[in-house]
């Protein structure tokens, strides 16, 4: 009973405020100890004595931490502050960076729920794929879902010889010949026309520089427009694309003399 008689009228013990004010008591001596809010006075025993008038000053920090600011901001950057035009341009800065963090929460959310769908259509645990997925979806890269089709003898390949800058400027290269070929086969250019074959050449030369002269990756390549439960539209363009690429491929090697394919099985 002591204790109690010991608190002063007008006073309140650290237990009595952090319950008035649901936060933990812990939260308060924290907040002492960092300097932003120290009790008015100290018992005789010891104990940390508040006033209303801290009352009112726990109530701003909570208020500017529920906006966001942290300790250090509230006590180094918005107290010491004179002016409404000082206090407005921080309030416009912070509400900056909590766009900013909405913007990359919502991509977050937006990748999750690509990854589910493609967990789902995988019908398999692979971490891995799991990892390269999230990765062409950080880059921003539209045709992520092609990955749950490669094996993992490709997709080996990919990570040791492609890094974020080469692999999309590998895929935008990659689609633009593609679109470049449906341009081609739509306009009836001849497969063996020095059009046709320039077109051949620049094609087999991404070929090679995505295979590293690794002949077993070309069926990868080439199953690139038919896998199964790909996107219709993707499908369809790729195999308009690859009934010209063969033609022009054909005529291409049989000038040059050689069967990459068939070397590829020796």
């Amino acid at each position: 009973m002591n204790k109690y008689k010991a608190i002063p009228d007008g006073y309140m013990t650290v237990g009595e405020v952090a319950k008035k004010m649901d936060i933990t008591v812990r939260t308060l001596q924290h907040y002492d100890k960092e300097g932003l809010l120290s009790p008015s006075a100290m018992s005789e025993g010891g104990r940390r004595l508040y006033t209303d008038k801290d009352i009112v000053k726990l109530h701003q920090i909570l208020s500017l931490k529920h906006l966001g600011f942290s300790l250090g901001d509230i006590k180094n950057r918005l107290i010491p502050l004179d002016t409404p035009a000082e206090i407005a341009a921080i309030l416009a800065k912070q509400a900056a960076s909590v766009k900013q963090k909405i913007d990359f929460l919502s991509e977050s959310l937006r990748e999750l729920e690509v990854l589910r769908e493609e967990v789902l259509q995988m019908q398999s645990v692979d971490f891995k794929k799991y990892a390269d997925i999230i990765v062409n979806l950080k880059m921003k890269n539209d045709y992520y879902w092609l990955i749950k089709h490669f094996d993992d003898q490709t997709l080996d390949h990919i990570r040791s010889h492609f890094d974020k800058d080469s692999g999309k400027a590998f895929i935008s290269r990659f689609i633009q010949l593609q679109d470049e070929a449906i341009r081609l086969q739509n306009a009836s250019v001849p497969a063996d026309s020095d059009e046709g074959q320039k077109f051949a050449k620049a094609y087999w030369n991404m070929i090679t520089d995505f295979t590293g002269g690794d002949m077993s990756m070309l069926p990868k390549l080439i199953e690139l427009g038919q896998f199964q439960n790909t996107d219709l539209i993707w499908k369809e363009k790729q195999d308009i694309a690859n009934r010209y690429v063969e033609q022009v491929l054909g005529v291409y090697f049989s000038r040059l003399g050689i069967d990459p394919f068939q070397e590829e099985t020796k």
